[in-house]
């Protein structure tokens, strides 16, 4: 029955690594040549998110574990996109950044709640990760796109 789970599991993980690869590819063809690397970030956090949220309803425990350490442990901007971001945000950039060290100490408590199959655990950091996230969409994201693309 092991065996028969892993395969499952490993197909699934092919087609939805297929289906995220054509995705980022059509993408990244989308994106304007201005693109910070921040957005890519943000398409990754995005892709790692839905990833945990289908791990969860799966009980698939250590790829809930390792999304959450990818999401945590983020990249960041290069330090010219930094200092362009921290000049835009200028005394917002404290609340802002602590809405991502909010969404990282969450995604940290999905992982070490996932590394003990504790499902409530996982789903109760995730609502934390997801409130932070959708703070900081609330207040930053559209005035971001506006800035720095142009769009609404």
């Amino acid at each position: 029955m092991q065996f028969k789970r892993w395969v499952n599991v490993a197909g699934a993980g092919l087609v939805l690594a297929l289906a995220s690869r054509m995705a980022l590819a059509q993408d990244v063809k989308a994106q304007p040549d201005n693109a910070l690397a921040l957005r890519h970030i943000m398409q990754d956090l995005d892709k790692n998110t839905r990833a945990i949220s289908h791990g969860i309803e799966e009980k698939d425990w250590p790829l809930v574990a390792k999304l959450a350490a990818l999401i945590a442990d983020h990249p960041t901007p290069p330090l010219g996109e930094k200092v362009r971001i921290l000049t835009y945000l200028g005394t917002d950039a404290l609340a802002f950044r602590g809405l991502d060290k909010d969404a990282e100490a969450a995604a940290t408590a999905i992982q070490k709640a996932a590394q003990k199959e504790d499902g409530p655990g996982v789903i109760a950091a995730f609502g934390k990760m997801q409130a932070a996230c959708m703070a900081c969409h609330e207040s930053y994201r559209a005035p971001f796109l506006q800035h720095f693309y142009g769009k609404q």
